[in-house]
């Protein structure tokens, strides 16, 4: 599951932030920084005293097999929004392999708790509409952080509504079966960077949106663009790495 699934990840990425500095924007991406440092604040806030001690709590009392089968339930359903956007991004190969991920691990993979699709070669490559957007040539826009849901940008936060209603969540009935689901979804989610906090220095409201924007733009272009910055772990010359940035 990408670290960085928008819906999921969004939230998940923004949270790992801490106190911003207040310094000049030098990306263009970003020309509502103000706007953007405040909602990132706001963030960070409801993340410190909420969201990451319970990620925190439950990162410590489930085991990691458990949560390997919570992270591949929900990645599991994120295929059937894969196998639509890949169709609109006239993509047949993946949507052909996203069909037979969730196939394959529904089945086999009892409900999707398991993933046997990778195992067979059928190796995940998650499309959401934010990205169909960006291939019908659509522009970015501004880089935007959402309350509660993080980094985005105004063409990524124009697909959330599709990526909303092709999530088959949204069509649980029951509300206690639904909201409790998409709690765990986003406390896994948490859970799962907890230990890629390290990574994150200097100005964090700069290195979040830096690094968000590169993800992206790779996730786009299929790795055309080059190496995913947060698979090789090289974010560039321009984060500095010192671990008094994370002292409390």
């Amino acid at each position: 599951m990408k670290s960085t699934q928008w819906l999921g990840g969004v939230m998940a990425v923004l949270a790992l932030g801490g106190c911003a500095s207040q310094a000049e924007t030098t990306n263009p991406q970003d020309p509502w920084e103000g706007f953007n440092r405040g909602v990132y604040q706001f963030n960070d806030t409801l993340d410190r005293y909420a969201l990451k001690p319970i990620a925190q709590g439950y990162d410590t009392v489930t085991p990691d097999p458990v949560q390997d089968g919570v992270g591949n339930f929900f990645s599991n359903l994120g295929e059937i929004g894969t196998v639509f956007n890949s169709v609109l991004q006239w993509e047949w190969g993946n949507a052909g392999v996203a069909s037979g991920r969730f196939l394959v691990n529904t089945v086999l993979g009892v409900g999707g708790l398991m993933d046997p699709a990778t195992r067979m070669g059928l190796n995940e490559n998650e499309e959401d509409f934010g990205q169909t957007l960006a291939v019908w040539g659509v522009g970015s826009g501004p880089y935007l952080v959402l309350p509660i849901l993080g980094p985005s940008t105004v063409r990524d936060t124009s697909g959330l509504p599709v990526d909303h209603y092709t999530y088959p969540m949204t069509y649980v009935e029951d509300d206690g079966w639904r909201y409790g689901l998409t709690f765990l979804r986003y406390v896994d989610l948490r859970a799962g960077l907890l230990d890629q906090e390290a990574l994150i220095q200097g100005d964090r409201y700069s290195f979040i949106r830096d690094a968000y924007l590169q993800r992206r733009q790779f996730e786009i272009t299929n790795g055309e663009a080059g190496e995913d910055p947060f698979a090789s772990g090289d974010f560039g010359d321009d984060f500095e790495y010192s671990e008094d940035d994370f002292a409390e």
